[in-house]
This record gives structure tokens, sequence and C-alpha cells, in this order.
């Protein structure tokens, strides 16, 4: 009885959600040529190493190391980095990447003054981009070394441990070199009881929830082989922190991981960028590897905020109808652009935290979003009279309708109103 709504149904969404960048990257993965434009950055990048043969010369003065340091106000740290590395990779051809996400204090600037004195410095600077994993695929992929590194600018990760870490790349042991807070020799000056129980409850999750077979797959302190790294690349996500959980996570076992102690240090200055929201990132990234990256947290942020939406909706409604006596039609429109409101905020605030409209930004987003759901809503009604039309089962074209309204939003919302710029 149900074969032909839900034919209708399936139809529908095979046919429409395909063409959207928000379910190419999020809800719906698809075919492997519609993975994102990692993939399709990966595969330029060995096209590009590939169509000019390196002579002994030029293979001589090529880095062995790329250190990718993601940065985001840490100008007064990366002087001191610098001179660190210098010191400690004597005996390696190195080079440092500082993937800057825009600082406001100028930390890209003080990158470009190095560089300027030393071509072992590179710089990229993002702009419209967030975030510390896309930071470090990025920087990675712009390598040409055959190793490279990942730290933070904070001082806190121990460089005098990279020397080891290449070794044991180079020798065949690993392709994978954690710097691990979980094994004996390990020290920390710089972690708080809080924090580090709060990583260690995550990593806990980490493990058990996704199978990674290494003691701290939430280190931020690793060192890869980059060609390891440029075949998993096109399946991880550019969201959130934990980057080295998802190469793990990704990489399904199949990459030899060593792991060794390390000195945890003091942050010298600046401030920790981690707030109370990387724990929805770290939700976020355990539930797409579960989902085989088939459903995104971005989108469960916003189909939540349309739930408490409906309920925002009603009770404006019960609100304007018991109380004020106003007539139904004008009671709907005050329910529908007072939910419509506080979907805008909570989005805004919550779902697209790392592409936050701000100042006037804001009053031309919530007008964008308004259209889209208006938009939406005759979507819902759409497709909901479709499916009622083939077979009279009125919960199943409500829900039908429903979910292509919170699609059409979703979708459309990633478009037009927190488009990436």
């Amino acid at each position: 009885m149900y074969a032909r709504p839900l034919f209708v149904v399936v139809g529908i969404f095979g046919g429409i959600l395909p063409r959207f960048p928000a379910f190419r990257d999020g809800v719906w993965a698809g075919p492997p040529w519609q993975r994102g434009r990692l993939r399709l950055y990966a595969a330029l990048m060995n096209d590009a190493i590939k169509l000019a043969p390196e002579t002994s010369s030029q293979a001589a003065s090529l880095p062995q190391l790329s250190v990718v340091v993601p940065t985001f106000n840490e100008r007064d740290n990366v002087t001191v980095l610098y001179r660190r590395l210098d010191a400690t990779l004597k005996d390696v051809s190195w080079e440092v990447i500082f993937v800057d996400d825009n600082s406001p204090d100028g930390t890209w600037d003080v990158v470009r003054a190095l560089a300027r004195k030393d071509s072992r410095v590179r710089c990229i600077r993002r702009i419209g981009r967030r975030g510390l994993s896309g930071a470090c695929i990025e920087g990675i992929l712009a390598s040409s070394a055959p190793y490279a590194a990942v730290m933070d600018a904070d001082l806190q990760h121990d460089e005098t441990q990279l020397p080891k870490m290449v070794a044991l790349l180079q020798s065949g042991e690993a392709e994978l070199v954690v710097g691990s807070r979980y094994i004996e020799g390990y020290k920390a000056e710089g972690f708080n009881k809080q924090r580090a129980g709060a990583s260690a409850f995550a990593t806990e999750i980490a493990r058990r929830s996704l199978k990674v077979e290494i003691a701290d797959p939430m280190s931020g302190f690793f060192m890869i082989r980059r060609d390891r790294f440029e075949q998993l690349a096109p399946q991880l996500s550019t969201q959130g922190f934990k980057i080295l959980l998802d190469v793990v996570a990704t990489a399904e076992g199949k990459l030899r991981a060593v792991e060794i102690p390390y000195t945890f240090g003091a942050r010298q200055h600046g401030e920790s960028k981690l707030d109370s929201m990387v724990a929805l990132d770290f939700l976020g990234l355990v539930l797409a590897k579960l989902t085989n990256d088939v459903i995104s947290l971005r989108f469960i942020l916003f189909a939540a905020v349309g739930g408490l939406g409906l309920l925002v909706h009603l009770s404006v409604l019960f609100i304007a109808l018991e109380l004020f006596k106003a007539p139904f039609p004008e009671a709907q429109a005050a329910g529908a652009i007072v939910a419509m409101t506080s979907n805008f905020i909570l989005n805004n605030f919550l779902t697209y935290r790392d592409q936050r409209l701000k100042g006037f930004g804001i009053l031309r987003g919530l007008l964008l979003f308004y259209l889209v759901c208006s938009v939406g809503l005759l979507a819902n009604v759409g497709v909901a009279f479709s499916v009622y039309d083939q077979e009279p089962i009125w919960w199943l074209a409500g829900a039908a309708g429903a979910l292509m309204g919170v699609v059409w939003n979703y979708a459309m919302s990633g478009l037009f109103v927190w488009r990436k710029r």
C-alpha cells in the first residue's frame, strides 16, 4: 500500500539532493565525483607535482619536512616557534607553513616578515574560511615535502620530538607518528585537570565508537607521510578541531602508526581558541564517521533548530489567539515571523557559527532567510499534496512535506544565507 507514495518521496529527494553543495559535503555524500572540492584540490596538487620531473638539484633543494602550523591571533608566538624549529631541525631540510585564518591581530603580517628573511617560512592567509582541520588540510596539500607535521602555534607541543618523528617515518617503521598523552613518558606542564578530564573522556568515546587503535586519537601533534595523507584528504572534514581523529578513522586501520611521549608545555602568550562548542564539533565528526559521512552535524543542528521553531510558532499562535483575540491569519503570520526570526538567530549562533554573519550582514541574511523559508513552505505543501494525491495517508504526506521543507531550507540557507565567500 505504501509503495507508490514511498517511491514518490524517494524519487523527489534522490533527484534533488545531489544538486546542492550542502548535501554533497554533508547530509548526502553522493557518488565519488561529487564529494566536495578537496578531492579536486588533491587531484590537481598530484597532477601538478607529476607534470615536471625533478632534476637532482631541484630534489636536493626541496624540504624533507613541512611543519604545518594553523594560527589565529598568535602574533606573539610565531617568531618564538620559528626560532625553536630552526634550533631543533639542524639536521633536517625543513619548512614551516603557517596557515592563518585572517587573524585580527595581524599574525599573518608577522609571518610574512619572517618569510622575507627566510624562504623556509611560508604563509597561507585564509579569508572567509575558519577552522583548524581545514587549515591543516590546506597546509599539508600545499606542501611538496615527503613528510608533514602538524603542531599548534601556542608553544605547547614539544618541537624537540620532530627529528625522532622524521626518523621513524624515514625508516619505514611508521606512516604516522603521534605525540601521545596516554603512554609512559608523557609530561604535562600546561594541561589543567578539567581539560585533561574532558579530553580523556572524548578519547574514550572516539576509541570505542570508531574503533581506532591508537591511544591518543585526539592529539594535535603528529607527523604523517604526505602521500598517505593525500590519499585520505578527499574524505576528510574541513570543519572542527580533531584532524588526527578524522585521519585515523578514515584510514580504517590501514596506517602504520607509532606513538611517542612528549612534554606538553604551558602556553606562553594569548588565549586558548577552544570553546564550549568544540564538543559539538567532536560529536559531529563521530556521527559523520559512524554514518560514512551520510549525516552531518550541521544538518542535525539545523533540523533541531527547526523543531524548536515549530514550538515557538505554536506558542506565539496560541498567545495571539487566546490572549490578544487576534484573527487567525494575523496570528498565524505573527507566529511564522517570530519562529523564522528565532530560527535565524539560533542558526547564526550555533549551526553556522564558523560562518557567523555580523554587522549589516545579519539584516541581509535575515531577509534572505525569510525568503528561503517562504519558498520552503511552498515546497512543503507541494510535496505533501503530491504524496497524498498518490495515496491518502495523511501522516506520510505530512512527514514527506516537512522533510522536504527542512531539506530545502537547509540547502538554500547554505547556498544563499550562510554561503562561503
